[in-house]
């Protein structure tokens, strides 16, 4: 007979059901939870935990000069991991830490605590390693074999950005970070283009962690990043990169940059800021005077704080990051204005007395002179003050402001490179509504407003293309990993500034200014200069100055145009004048050599012009003496036919300078001491190496030879030389240069 359940059974019955029913319930919100909810997250720690995912880096485009040669590059490299799951005894942990530490040299409780996370399968260690690191690490595992160390260490290919020419343009190029990410110059401004895609190794693991064979293997290969070709001219940039570290040295400067232009296109064929730094070590302080003015700090806070203010200030490129008051170099632009406006003319004159009152106080030119009655054929050359805040108050505020505008000083250049400064009214520059009587008088002359190097360097070189303001850059072609030229620079012409004819008539009188004026020190013999100085005191350092030179050549028809700027020059030479147009000279003489553009010399310049040696080898001494009579030959041996000569033929040597031939194949080379050139004039100085037994190549003006004085000389006073060696030594007039 069935017994019936009680009350008490069915309620127990009833809860058990429940508590199933419940207890399943919640199984199946598990499984959704996991399987719909967060389905995805265990899908790919599944994954993660069954695939081997390498990254293969991507080779980070090239950058190239002008002539294809490699200023940047991505080399092959290695990237090195450990697998720490598959570190089995303390032994085999001490192996990876003691290796890796020593041969990678990384820091052996970084790598010590990575080989520590057991659940981890990868861990990197250190990537962009060269070869010979990579090297010792393959020895360093085969060694140890029986350890299996080959199961925990990985090695991958990778990348590495290095730079052949060390610190060449640096200001310009820039450096990459840690991650092959641009960090300054054309490394971040075109970071997007150089850049590459990744590709990626897919490999299935076992249980054990351990790879599967290749069949589980898939690769996507890596895309490499596209290359640059720049408008910079590598000789070029190399003449202005050594002619600025030598007007640091010889002002006593605390920086110096500059600019070379193609003046037709605003190419950029050379740029730099001194002092610069090495690419393949940005962190690295590259000046030893910053070095050690450093470690004259008292805290360690402070070191560390002037440290990282040295290291942004030489990656600092000022020439298009930096503004300065322009000084002189800006009447070119108020002598353009009038000329167009038709407010003066060349022949208009103006009695300058030294001085002028603006509103409540005088305005002077340099030391007060009074330069008298003058046209703007001798204002120009003067760099008179009072003409041109006379003429700066005729143009008048709407007039003035028109142009100083157009010429590009209220905006950016827009030039390919990274922080370029903005300028900002009533910062840099006073509006139309604010130039009253003696802030238009001051900025007449160059004054109370700041521009920066590129916008000057374009302005000047409208100057000489017939007016048109052009935009600059420094990157012609985009190419693609096969050289497929993907994007191209073509020159951009902003807008028409001044009629040619105006632009004409200033570039002529900007020779004059060369010739005779305060860019004297610019001159170049056989190249018809167009230049202007300027000496400009800085707002930010009271007693301070900027010296300046703007100019291009030749001035029949303008190939290059170039600006310096020394900043706070010390010592003799602190001005335009003296201290950026002798730089300019020298870089005007070798560029122009350089693009093979033929000098024209006058009758003047003919007569005391240098002249190349002639080939004088195979002749008999006799013959030799006959054909080299304007030269002084000086015969060395017994025999009675030339084998060689010194100078070589060809080589630039005086009229009357001396040529040592040798007639034995044999005889010992004739040396003697080289003496002391500077301080010299030109015939002391000719004379000086003459009987020395040497050669001199004169540089620089010859313009007012009565009053130039020798300042340097290519090859140092006490130098032991070869007899007949020719040097280079460079005059300048230290009269009438003051601006």
């Amino acid at each position: 007979m069935k017994r019936k359940p009680t009350k008490k059974m069915a309620l127990r019955s009833h809860i058990a059901f429940i508590g199933l029913s419940l207890f399943m319930l919640a199984l199946v919100g598990n499984l959704f939870y996991i399987q719909i909810i967060s389905g995805e997250k265990y899908r790919l720690k599944a994954e993660r935990l069954q695939l081997s995912d390498t990254v293969l880096s991507a080779h980070r485009g090239a950058i190239y000069d002008a002539n294809m040669k490699v200023i940047a590059q991505s080399a092959s490299a290695y990237l090195v991991y450990i697998n720490p799951s598959k570190i089995e005894t303390d032994g085999q942990k001490a192996l990876v830490v003691d290796g890796l530490s020593s041969i990678l040299e990384v820091d052996r409780e970084t790598v010590l605590k990575k080989a520590e996370k057991k659940t981890s399968g990868y861990e990197k260690i250190l990537g962009k390693i060269d070869q010979t690191k990579k090297d010792a690490l393959s020895t360093y595992i085969s060694e140890h074999s029986d350890d299996k160390l080959s199961n925990i260490i990985g090695i991958d290919p990778d990348t590495k950005r290095y730079y052949p020419l060390g610190s060449f343009a640096s200001s310009i190029v820039g450096f990459t970070g840690s991650e092959d990410v641009g960090r300054s110059g054309l490394e971040l401004y075109y970071n997007s283009d150089l850049t590459g895609t990744s590709g990626r190794i897919i490999t299935a693991k076992n249980a054990m962690q351990g790879a599967m064979p290749n069949d589980y293997e898939t690769t996507h290969d890596a895309t490499d990043g596209y290359s640059l070709v720049l408008t910079i001219d590598e000789p070029i940039q190399h003449y202005l990169e050594q002619q600025l570290v030598q007007a640091i040295d010889e002002c006593e400067a605390k920086y110096a940059y500059g600019i070379v232009m193609d003046v037709e296109t605003g190419a950029v064929l050379g740029m730099a800021s001194m002092p610069d730094y090495n690419l393949n070590a940005p962190y690295t302080i590259s000046s030893a005077k910053v070095l050690e003015d450093i470690k004259k700090l008292g805290t360690d806070e402070e070191k560390e704080q002037a440290e990282g203010d040295a290291l942004f200030a030489q990656w600092r490129n000022r020439v298009v990051s930096d503004s300065y008051e322009p000084g002189s170099v800006f009447k070119l632009f108020v002598a353009a204005a009038g000329l167009e406006e038709g407010i003066i003319t060349t022949e208009s004159t103006y009695n300058c007395t030294g001085q002028i009152k603006v509103a409540n106080y005088y305005q002077h030119c340099f030391h007060n002179t009074a330069h008298g009655v003058q046209t703007l054929h001798e204002a120009l050359p003067y760099s008179c003050n009072t003409f041109f805040i006379t003429l700066g108050q005729k143009l008048g505020r709407e007039k003035f402001f028109k142009y100083f505008e157009a010429f590009g000083f209220t905006s950016k250049t827009g030039i390919d490179l990274p922080a370029e400064a903005a300028p900002k009214e009533g910062v840099t520059y006073y509006g139309v509504d604010k130039l009253g009587i003696a802030e238009l008088s001051s900025e007449s002359f160059g004054q109370t407003f700041q521009i920066t190097p590129i916008q000057m360097i374009s302005a000047i070189s409208s100057l000489g293309n017939g007016g048109k303001l052009m935009t600059p850059y420094v990157v012609s072609k985009v190419l693609d990993a096969d050289g497929n030229i993907i994007r191209e620079t073509k020159p951009n012409v902003k807008r028409q500034v001044v009629s040619e004819q105006t632009a004409n008539t200033i570039a002529s009188l900007m020779e004059e200014v060369v010739i005779s004026g305060t860019a004297k020190n610019a001159y170049v013999a056989g190249y018809h200069i167009c230049g202007k100085t300027g000496t400009s005191e800085k707002l930010t350092a009271v007693g301070e100055n900027i010296a300046s030179f703007a100019g291009f050549a030749p001035a029949d028809d303008p190939k290059i145009a170039i600006l310096i700027a020394i900043d706070e020059p010390h010592g003799a030479t602190t001005t335009g004048g003296s201290a950026a147009a002798p730089v300019a000279g020298r870089i005007f003489e070798n560029v122009l050599a350089y693009l093979n553009i033929t000098p024209q010399y006058s009758d003047s310049e003919l007569e005391s012009a240098t002249m190349t040696a002639p080939n004088l080898v195979g002749q008999s001494t006799t013959a030799a003496a006959g054909n080299a009579s304007k030269f002084t030959v000086r015969v060395v041996g017994s025999g009675d036919k030339v084998i060689s000569q010194v100078p070589a033929s060809g080589q630039s040597m005086p009229k009357g300078g001396i040529i040592v031939v040798y007639t034995e194949e044999n005889a010992a080379r004739e040396t003697g001491t080289v003496p002391n050139l500077t301080g010299l004039s030109l015939t002391e100085a000719n004379r000086a190496a003459v009987n020395a037994g040497f050669n001199i190549k004169i540089s620089g003006t010859t313009q007012a030879s009565e009053v130039i004085t020798s300042y340097r000389q290519s090859v140092p006073e006490g130098t032991n030389a070869e007899l007949g060696t020719t040097i280079t030594v460079y005059f300048r007039s230290d009269q009438d240069v003051s601006d």
